[in-house]
């Protein structure tokens, strides 16, 4: 013999499991997200002459990152990432080997940062030294980055020892970057 149970009594069963407060739940990680999110964008956008400073990880030859902080190396153009250069007729990536050099010139040390600016992209702006390397003035002494006119006189030299870039031909980065944006399919 069946016995019948009742329509809705599955309904006001007491559930195992302890009772959550949706609302308070909701209210809790909204604040959290805002509060992120506020943390980030101070250290992003840090004042004029702060100082930033710690492991740096290399974005690519004029580029970097420490901690949340995007960094772009001022007075320096690097080859974009992506980049090819010719040298002796072969093609050479070298985006790729100014991202090593400044990997290199940091060796694992701690970067300091000193904020000058922010460009149109919202990169911090500054001049960056691993212990006392000056790390625009390595990346342009040793070829593999353009003087955005801080570092002339390394740049001079570098093209007269044909190091780095100078030792073949290439297309300056600004100008690469340029050609990009414009291709067909951009």
């Amino acid at each position: 013999m069946r016995t019948h149970k009742p329509a809705g009594m599955a309904r006001w069963r007491r559930s195992r499991r302890p009772r959550v407060n949706r609302g308070f739940t909701t209210l809790t990680l909204g604040l959290f997200v805002v509060a992120a999110g506020i943390g980030a964008y101070a250290l992003r956008n840090v004042p004029r002459g702060a100082v930033i400073s710690g492991h740096a990880r290399v974005i690519d030859g004029d580029s970097l990152r420490i901690g949340i902080t995007d960094i772009r190396i001022q007075g320096i153009d690097a080859p974009e990432l992506f980049q090819r250069c010719t040298r002796e007729g072969q093609e050479v990536a070298c985006g790729r080997e100014a991202a090593r050099q400044l990997t290199q010139l940091i060796a694992g040390r701690p970067v300091t940062c000193e904020r000058r600016d922010i460009d149109r992209f919202g990169r911090t702006v500054a001049q960056c030294h691993a212990d006392d390397v000056d790390l625009g003035r390595a990346m342009v002494a040793s070829g593999h980055a353009l003087s955005y006119g801080g570092y002339l006189q390394e740049e001079a030299r570098a093209r007269s020892e044909r190091k780095g870039v100078w030792a073949g031909e290439f297309i300056r980065p600004r100008e690469w970057r340029d050609r990009a944006r414009s291709a067909p399919g951009s």
